[in-house]
């Protein structure tokens, strides 16, 4: 060890203090002889005897002094190791491979293993992985699952050459040698605590009747207290089992707090009161329906009750009968299986036109976008938006970015021949040159801002307003001055016609113009076929009150040769999945492919023992699924899984860096999985 150990540091240089001081007294000594001759020579005699005993207290001291520091850092190891072995954390040294070099009696005393084991730590914790321990730029705190305890477990690399630096007193002639030393500290109270914590949590809640009025509407007026007590009953008695504090805060609404522990309770059950609620008959034809909304994890309590007013707006702006969970930004959805109801009153019809009209005065100009790849139902949309705006002496611009085959025979019917201004079409491009701060952007037939035809308009727009009849998802327009979301509705060509009544008195549409709108709604409904109500028809008569000729919109939707053959052999390639579902391919050579593919899952439905249809298509980069079903398949349920969404029998998806065979197995896996949930049933 002598031989290997060296004095270095503030010691050494100590050491070495005497014969710097012997120098200084030569360099002095020799002015000294310029003057003095003999003075000089004794003063040389004095330091060279000074010399000799420096030398010689150096030499004789120099092993004595080592010796005493090697004794000493023996000691001073030996009270490290006893202290790190007194520890009451669980220790262990080990090298940079994970072999165990040393570890104290806690360790043992958790492990088992004696303190001669020597194996890897990975044998005893298979957690920790060898890449975590050789990289240092890994985070070094992980938690451990031990029997029922939780550990988390520190490593930190040490480098031995490193801790012999300049304030050391030996320096040891090794190679630099790196090991790692492992803490494990006991946080299984500590998670106990935080668990429990977060479990004593509480979680808002409120709960919405969706249709009172017409539930009580349609029982005798004797029995409209048993079933609005009925209804009480249920929903206090399903909330109780979950400890939780309901409060009636409307005749149709009511507030619910219990703790966040029961949550997952009501999770697993799938919120079955939705289900449960729609037993309750005492004469009533029209089955009750709930909507709740839950907000949790929020930073206080009114967060959490904000949450839960976004979820239950949420749950409203998807037709209702379901429940939304918002968890800070991330959602979840229970139910939500039934066909939407429609209202009776056109009250809020009324109210939204108002609204509407009060917007456009306050505003110098208005931009109107629908959907990318527009169809009938946007473009009849805008163009009653665009009445509406003329009827004020607005200046209202649509943007459409690309003309399907579809539109075409609508769009040229606004032709500057026709007397309709040359800019009334415009593309992204200009649209982003004129908004201005005083513009008002309109959004129709869509409530997603990436699905837009320039989503950036909705960023540089003051004032957005959105009129649709898609159920809303995770995914929507960010603070509308005003929204009018309606999913019972057939389609926003149908809001919009019943708008337009109460717009304005007497309100002057052209024939193309009302045209257009029915063709909106006919396209939407299949002909009056599918999703049509009352209202629809009232629109529709409205419509054809103020002009509109069906035999004039019939030629106008027609399908040309190619794209009919092209429906027909989508058609004729459909393979059936699981008896039940129809799944085929659109070729996407064509001007309008995903037109052809949504008219061929309608035609797909005719097909006896078909229960959904899905139509896939690759256009523009981009996999596109249309699915369709008359009652008994909610594709909406299914859609959604895949990114997309819709209604209960009109839905559609968008996939992006998959092929057609990917899109497909996806679509297959999803309805499998949600057949083995019991979410759809065939």
């Amino acid at each position: 060890m002598k031989q290997n150990a060296k004095i270095r540091g503030r010691l050494r240089n100590f050491l070495y203090l005497p014969f710097i001081l012997t120098v200084l007294l030569l360099l002095i000594n020799i002015p000294i002889y310029y003057i003095d001759r003999q003075i000089g020579a004794a003063l040389t005699g004095f330091v060279i005897i000074y010399f000799l005993f420096v030398s010689f207290s150096y030499v004789r001291s120099r092993p004595i002094l080592e010796k005493e520091m090697i004794y000493f850092a023996r000691q001073y190891a030996t009270v490290q190791k006893q202290i790190l072995d007194d520890f009451q954390v669980p220790y262990a040294l080990l090298d940079i491979n994970g072999k165990i070099l040393w570890v104290n009696q806690k360790f043992v005393n958790l492990t088992g293993k004696e303190k001669g084991y020597h194996k890897t730590i990975f044998t005893i914790f298979p957690m920790i992985s060898k890449d975590r321990l050789q990289n240092p730029n890994k985070e070094n705190s992980f938690l451990i699952q031990w029997e029922d305890k939780i550990f988390r477990g520190e490593t930190n690399q040490i480098h031995f050459k490193n801790k012999t630096e300049p304030e050391s007193v030996i320096e040891v002639n090794e190679e630099e040698h790196v090991f790692i030393s492992l803490c494990l500290f006991d946080e299984t109270e500590l998670n106990r605590c935080i668990q429990a914590c977060k479990e004593e949590k509480l979680v808002a809640a409120l709960v919405y009747i969706d249709n009172y009025e017409e539930a009580l509407d349609s029982i005798e007026d004797v029995k409209r207290s048993l079933l609005a007590a009925l209804i009480d009953r249920k929903v206090n008695a399903y909330f109780s089992k979950v400890d939780a504090l309901v409060r009636k805060i409307e005749k149709d609404k009511y507030f619910v707090v219990f703790k966040y522990k029961y949550l997952n309770i009501l999770e697993e059950d799938k919120f079955s009161l939705i289900e449960d609620v729609k037993s309750v008959r005492v004469g009533n034809e029209m089955a009750v329906t709930l909507s709740i909304g839950v907000g949790i994890h929020g930073d206080n309590y009114n967060k959490n009750y904000e949450y839960s007013r976004m979820a239950i707006d949420l749950a409203l702006g998807r037709g209702g009968d379901q429940v939304v969970v918002r968890k800070e930004e991330e959602i979840s959805y229970y139910g939500g299986k039934s066909q939407t109801i429609e209202k009776n009153t056109r009250v809020k019809a009324r109210i939204k036109a108002h609204a509407l009209r009060e917007t456009l005065q306050s505003r110098d100009n208005v931009i109107i976008m629908g959907h990318n790849i527009g169809d009938v139902d946007s473009l009849g949309a805008a163009i009653g938006i665009y009445c509406a705006a003329r009827t004020l002496n607005k200046k209202a611009q649509i943007v459409l970015n690309e003309v399907t085959s579809s539109l075409r025979p609508l769009k040229e019917c606004f032709s500057p021949e026709k007397g309709y201004p040359e800019d009334l079409f415009i593309n992204s491009e200009r649209a982003m040159e004129i908004i201005s701060r005083n513009t008002l952007v309109m959004v129709v037939d869509t409530n997603r801002p990436n699905y837009t035809e320039c989503p950036q308009l909705l960023e540089r727009g003051n004032a957005v307003v959105v009129f649709d009849h898609h159920r809303q998802g995770n995914e929507v327009i960010k603070n509308p001055i005003l929204s009018y979301i309606e999913p019972y509705a057939s389609s926003t060509c149908e809001m919009i016609a019943e708008v337009l009544q109460y717009f304005q008195e007497k309100i002057k549409l052209e024939p193309c113009e009302v045209d257009c709108i029915y063709a909106g709604i006919l396209i939407d409904t299949n002909n009056f076929m599918t999703k049509t109500g009352v209202r629809t028809f009232e629109a529709a008569a409205y419509l054809r009150r103020c002009g509109a000729e069906v035999t004039r919109v019939r030629k106008l939707l027609r399908n040309d040769m190619n794209s009919y053959k092209a429906r027909a052999e989508v058609v004729r390639h459909a393979e059936v999945y699981k008896g039940s579902f129809a799944i085929s391919v659109c070729p996407g050579k064509m001007e309008s492919p995903t037109i052809v593919g949504a008219q061929a899952a309608d035609e797909l439905l005719n097909i006896i023992g078909i229960k959904a249809s899905f139509v896939l298509t690759e256009y523009q980069g981009k996999i596109f699924i249309s699915s369709r079903s008359i009652d008994e398949i909610n594709v909406q349920l299914i859609m959604e899984q895949l990114g997309g969404g819709g209604h209960l029998n009109t839905a559609g998806a968008q996939l992006i860096n998959c092929t057609l065979t990917e899109a497909k197995r996806a679509l297959q896996d999803t309805i499998d999985k949600m057949l083995e949930k019991g979410e759809i049933e065939i």
